[in-house]
């Protein structure tokens, strides 16, 4: 297949969460990023340099004619990045919906209004380290498929089930046990923890939401050290989840 200027917009478009709504595609970039994620997902156009396509000769082989070699200024112009990578990938984007027998089985990650990109994405690599195979984003998350989100997770894109929709209604119909994140909840540390349940992360500056925070049964704070010692007002969003995950696990292990 030959890169077309037709191409490049298309590819260039996808850098807008409305276009990979109506494309239902996303964009993926870089080796690391391509090789983790190839086929994980439905294919659209493997885009690469001559150099990059020599090197990684099965890749270019498995996307067979989906595969469009071209001059690395192309790439230049396609790209999200400060600096632009070798390879570029398209991909169907999944269609997934939740299960609330998920939360019966298993921890859930809930993201309430999480605005960062990169957050999103640390998180959904986090989630992947844990065991968590299914996140929950609120419409008003950042989009967990942008590029700066796929690049976050490290490849963890392709092994953990991203849902997008209405947290609350989601929430609703879920008999597990609800958790979150709050400033005036019990230690994580010195309270008892379900092996299943759905973990709510709210928002980096405004926390969880008042309809959200209804429905939460059991509220959680991450203590800092030592105690009464001051410190930063919160924890990042993303470090916040990867700790309190770490403690749940660290229970069922123990």
């Amino acid at each position: 297949m030959e890169m077309t200027a037709s191409l490049r917009k298309f590819v260039v478009s996808l850098s807008s969460g409305r276009h990979r709504r109506i494309e239902q595609a996303f964009v993926a970039e870089g080796t690391k990023c391509v090789t983790d994620t190839l086929g994980s997902f439905g294919l659209r156009y493997l885009i690469a340099t001559e150099a990059w396509a020599g090197a990684h000769e099965p890749a270019v082989a498995a996307a067979g004619s989906l595969f469009v070699q071209a001059p690395k200024k192309e790439l230049e112009r396609m790209s999200s990045l400060s600096t632009a990578p070798e390879v570029i990938a398209v991909y169907d984007m999944p269609v997934a919906t939740f299960d609330p027998s998920e939360a019966e089985r298993d921890i859930v990650v809930a993201l309430d209004r999480v605005q960062d990109p990169g957050n999103v994405g640390t998180i959904i690599r986090s989630a992947d380290w844990f065991g968590v195979r299914t996140v929950i984003c609120s419409e008003a998350t950042a989009d967990a498929f942008s590029a700066k989100a796929i690049m976050a997770t490290m490849g963890a894109i392709s092994r953990v089930k991203v849902v997008r929709g209405d947290i609350a209604e989601m929430l609703r119909g879920c008999s597990a046990p609800v958790m979150g994140t709050f400033l005036e909840g019990e230690d994580i540390y010195h309270t008892d923890l379900p092996t299943a349940g759905v973990l709510v992360m709210g928002n980096e500056g405004k926390g969880i939401c008042s309809e959200v925070e209804a429905l939460v049964s059991k509220k959680l704070f991450i203590p800092s050290y030592p105690a009464g010692v001051p410190t930063v007002e919160s924890l990042n969003v993303g470090m916040a989840t990867s700790i309190a995950l770490a403690e749940f696990r660290r229970r069922v292990n123990n």
